[in-house]
């Protein structure tokens, strides 16, 4: 229905456009989650609840339904499933995208459900079920996450190329898809001057086996659709005795040689007709249709027999049919599935034969074909590269003013470029970040300097500069605040609330700073009965909000002096706040 996941992706990404936003989940019998439904706003949502709520199962509930991996033991106990919904809203851009891949839309939502039953899942987009490979590409247009896997991911200096491409975006799209073209052209040039290296004794044994295989095509004589056909003939004379046996008895009951068959007893009707008819007009009529009949049953009788008569050299026809079907599957064994698939084998030997017998001026052809591929990849790499190394210099400086923003009080970062030995589809750059946290610390890779707390609040950075070049509008920030206190954890709910401005934000917290930026918080709760625990997820009004934050400020115990710096906490947020 919807084509190859890849194929998707890339009509996706090429068509949509306008704002995406996630207005609901909806999550039933998901771990110890009875059942939630949740509404989220437009800018950013806070969730909170003490350790062991059920945080992490509200986002790996959203994975799921994304296409993530499913745990073996998801479904609550006692439920024969667990279902995950979410419901987007979305624009007229992205609407069109959707229903070009023969999904119904209305009213602009998308609705994305998975239902696991028995270790297996059924995943839907607007009720047109689809595969997880192709939910996964979908669901990569609509919403991003990230959580510690994710900000682990800087420590990869692959994903560093990947970032400044997105930055760069505009100025090298063009680009990258001339150099992804022109690269695979040059592999397959490449490939193909690789095969004709050979010695001259090769080369000969080469000539002759192609030209062996190209006649024992060719005196076939192959024509397409013989193989169908053929099929149905064979079919036809094996089962020839059964056929003859039944027509035979069909012809006795309908021909003249047998007494009380149809053609007797329509002859009899034909002859008392052509009797009366001459006592009364009207049964002229009735003496013209029976003759028809007759005349119909005697071409049938006629037309039987001659089939009946040639099924009689069955044997004959039926060896010849067999030998010719057996020689067309052995063909096809070798060469190809269908008998097209052998006809252009047979055309794709004979280009070869020519090239090998026309040696040196096919070398000499393809070896200039690759150096002006060469040539052309150097091309496009060097001005691919010129252009990301002006871009980074540009994307570090708005780094390193993050990176301030977020309390690295005297902090360097720079992304440093070396060239590859070899070309690829994008490009020989070999491209990494380096960054010194402290001063007089020469710049090193991520992976040797930063840590847990540090890598989340570098992709903050990166997610803050990247704001306003992201085709995702909805993101969500898992465990972003990790090894994150004080007058940083302020600084890194300030850059989720410009982050905000222009996205949807849903934001994991467990920092009192973040909290109280919500401009919706919700609360994730565990109860127990002492036979059965629930998650459950609420909305919380103004002053249950100021409740949660001192919570979380006080810990066991909230004194009034907790709780009027909360109040303090949410009011500081409103002042700044300036959507």
């Amino acid at each position: 229905m919807l084509g190859e996941a890849k194929k998707l992706f890339v009509i996706l990404k090429q068509t949509i456009g306008g704002t995406i936003l996630l207005l609901n989940l909806h999550v039933k019998n998901f771990a110890i989650i009875d059942e939630v439904d949740v509404y989220f706003g437009d800018n950013l949502n806070i969730l909170t609840g003490e350790t062991g709520a059920g945080k992490s199962i509200i986002i790996g509930s959203i994975n799921v339904a994304l296409g993530g991996k499913i745990a073996k033991d998801i479904i609550r106990n006692g439920a024969e499933y667990a279902l995950v919904e979410l419901l987007f809203q979305v624009e007229d851009e992205t609407t069109k995208a959707i229903r070009s891949l023969d999904i119904p839309v209305e009213d602009g939502q998308i609705i994305i459900s998975r239902k696991i039953m028995n270790g297996k899942s059924i995943s839907k987009v607007n009720g047109e079920t689809v595969t997880a490979g192709a939910l996964r590409d979908i669901a990569g247009l609509l919403i991003d996450i990230h959580g510690q896997h994710e900000h682990q991911s800087l420590l990869h200096k692959e994903k560093h190329l990947d970032i400044i491409d997105r930055y760069a975006r505009d100025e090298i799209s063009d680009i990258k898809k001339q150099l992804e073209v022109t690269y695979k052209e040059y592999v397959s040039v490449k490939s193909k001057l690789h095969d004709m290296n050979m010695d001259e004794d090769k080369r000969l044994r080469e000539i002759s086996f192609l030209e062996y295989e190209i006649n024992e095509i060719k005196s076939a004589s192959l024509k397409q659709g013989e193989d169908d056909s053929l099929s149905v003939e064979y079919k036809r004379l094996s089962n020839a005795k059964t056929i003859s046996e039944g027509l035979s008895s069909v012809y006795d009951f309908m021909s003249y040689n047998t007494n009380g068959s149809a053609s007797d007893t329509i002859g009899r009707a034909v002859r008392v007709l052509g009797k009366l008819h001459d006592y009364d007009d009207a049964i002229a009529s009735f003496s013209n249709q029976i003759a028809d009949i007759e005349a119909l049953v005697t071409d049938f009788n006629r037309e039987l027999a001659e089939y009946i008569d040639d099924l009689s050299n069955h044997e004959e026809d039926f060896t010849a049919v067999e030998q010719r079907l057996n020689f067309i599957n052995h063909l096809k064994s070798k060469y190809g599935n269908t008998i097209d698939d052998v006809i252009k084998y047979c055309e794709e030997s004979e280009r070869k034969l020519e090239q090998y017998q026309n040696y040196e001026l096919t070398l000499t052809s393809l070896t200039k074909q690759l150096d002006q591929l060469e040539i052309k990849l150097k091309s496009l790499s060097d001005h691919l590269s010129g252009i990301r190394i002006d871009k980074s210099k540009e994307l570090t400086k708005r780094m390193k003013e993050a990176l301030v923003d977020l309390n690295f009080l005297d902090v360097k970062f720079e992304m440093t470029f070396n060239r590859l030995d070899h070309y690829t589809s994008n490009g020989y750059d070999d491209a990494e970040f380096v960054i010194s946290t402290n001063p007089g610390e020469e710049l090193k890779p991520l992976s040797k300097v930063a840590s847990g707390g540090e890598l989340s609040r570098i992709m903050l950075a990166i997610k803050s500069v990247l704001a306003d070049k992201d085709e995702i509008d909805t993101l969500i920030f898992d465990e972003i605040d990790v090894g994150v206190s004080g007058r940083t954890a302020q600084k890194v709910s300030e850059k989720l609330f410009m982050i905000a401005g222009n996205h949807q934000v849903i934001c994991i917290t467990h920092l009192p700073q973040i909290a109280a930026m919500a401009d919706a918080h919700f609360i994730i709760e565990k109860t127990t009965d002492g036979i059965t625990t629930k998650t459950s997820i609420n909305k919380l009004e103004e002053s249950d909000s100021v409740g949660e934050i001192a919570r979380i400020l006080g810990g066991a115990v909230i004194t009034e002096t907790v709780i009027q710096s909360a109040k303090e906490m949410k009011e500081l947020a409103k002042s700044t706040k300036k959507y």
